[in-house]
């Protein structure tokens, strides 16, 4: 087996001290609660010559003190951890999805994703997302909650509940491909 690189080795290293399972896992929790706290304003504001102001300190040390909470737990950390990088092959997922779509466009025509196909993509990102959440969450017995439900509906396929589940979505989608002619119409008129 050949030696691993000196990158490998820095990458070990990092590794052995801590970086991906203390420091990274800080930094995101941090941010992501200080972008909240300061969006929101949930702790309020101070009015400075006039100006209207965010606590800044309040929100820095709120989302110190949660980071420090999440990072002392090593189940939260496992689960951002194994989320984070499912949403990176998610992320990458759709870049290459968009690629594949700019292909059929000049150069002249914009590529942004309109209408339907915009709304059938937020959709399948979010059923993906939703799926990398319930993969990565594990039940008291460790196995994770979409294998479970999985199982479970693989299960009691045959049962009642399971059947009135598929009945309603299948309900739903129903109402909904019967409505959305007459929302289109109303709008082709509106714009006559």
């Amino acid at each position: 087996m050949a030696e691993p690189s000196t990158f490998r080795g820095i990458i070990y290293f990092f590794d052995r001290i801590g970086i991906y399972d203390v420091v990274l896992p800080f930094i995101l929790v941090f941010t992501i609660v200080y972008a909240i706290l300061e969006k929101t304003k949930v702790l309020g504001t101070e009015e400075i010559q006039g100006v209207k102001y965010t606590r800044k300190n309040l929100n820095a040390m709120t989302a110190f003190a949660i980071s420090f909470l999440v990072v002392a737990s090593s189940k939260l950390v496992a689960i951002i951890a194994n989320v984070s990088s499912q949403m990176v092959v998610l992320l990458l997922a759709s870049v290459f999805f968009l690629l594949l779509v700019g292909v059929f466009y000049k150069e002249s025509e914009e590529v942004a994703l309109e209408g339907r196909w915009r709304t059938l993509f937020m959709i399948i990102m979010f059923v993906g997302l939703l799926l990398i959440f319930l993969q990565a969450i594990p039940t008291k017995s460790g196995q994770p909650w979409l294998e479970w439900f999985w199982n479970y509906i693989g299960y009691h396929w045959s049962s009642t509940g399971v059947a009135s589940i598929i009945l309603i979505i299948g309900i739903i989608i129903f109402i909904w491909w019967v409505q959305k002619p007459a929302e289109e119409t109303s709008k082709k008129e509106k714009k006559e």
